[in-house]
């Protein structure tokens, strides 16, 4: 496992108590290298993302990632989490780091939506948005914008860094881990083959959609401390 508190004290000067929402945030980052089952079946997240989009997603896009990372890593005994902040030892880092950013953040995507709609934010994690961004509607609309002007393919970041909320896009397969600028909350993936069978090139109407199948739950205990 990764000495996450070490990984802070380098990374990201804070306090204690930021120290403690990144530990419980990260407990569940060290997803390994094998493609994780979904927690729902294909056609649960329906009508918010099909059933065929997910049966491509998850057992074609994500698997391939899957699949080139191993052949590009060999043998090590670092956890993903590790190697996204440090892959020295891996000799096609570029190439590398796209396919182990793929895996982390399609494994962390399919975690963090519930067949459970409609959820919000709860606890410190509600707390801190409304005082970081004013209301959670006008985080939902700044995230929202942030999918929407992204050039190309990658990915939006709800991230923690030095104790604040952020949200970030970052180009390709690219997440807070890879750039070390805070620990991942939240991602919507926003790669044409994470919507295109549905909602064709309206990016706007996937996220906002997406919106409803978010696991606010699930986000809000791990940020909790619960």
């Amino acid at each position: 496992m990764i000495d996450y508190i070490t990984f802070y004290d380098k990374n990201i000067k804070t306090s204690k108590k930021v120290k403690d929402i990144f530990k419980s945030l990260s407990e569940d980052h060290d997803f390994g290298f094998e493609l994780p089952k979904l927690p729902y079946s294909h056609s649960d997240l329906e009508p918010v993302i099909d059933a065929a989009t997910m049966k491509l997603h998850h057992g074609k896009h994500h698997k391939k990632y899957v699949d080139k990372m191993n052949e590009l890593l060999g043998e090590s005994d670092k956890s993903l989490v590790e190697l996204l902040q440090d892959p020295k030892d891996v000799k096609d880092k570029e190439a590398f780091l796209d396919n182990a950013g793929g895996h982390f953040n399609h494994s962390y995507f399919w975690i963090t939506m519930s067949p459970k709609m409609n959820q919000k934010p709860s606890g410190k994690l509600a707390d801190n948005i409304d005082e970081q961004f004013g209301s959670f509607d006008k985080f939902k609309k700044e995230f929202i914008e942030a999918g929407v002007k992204h050039f190309g393919s990658g990915w939006v970041w709800l991230c923690v860094n030095d104790g604040k909320l952020k949200i970030q896009s970052f180009d390709n397969q690219s997440n807070p881990y890879i750039e070390k600028c805070g620990i991942p909350v939240l991602g919507c993936d926003v790669w044409e083959h994470a919507y295109y069978l549905k909602y064709q090139n309206n990016r706007e109407k996937y996220i906002t959609s997406w919106f409803k199948v978010v696991n606010w739950d699930f986000i809000s205990k791990k940020y909790n401390g619960e």
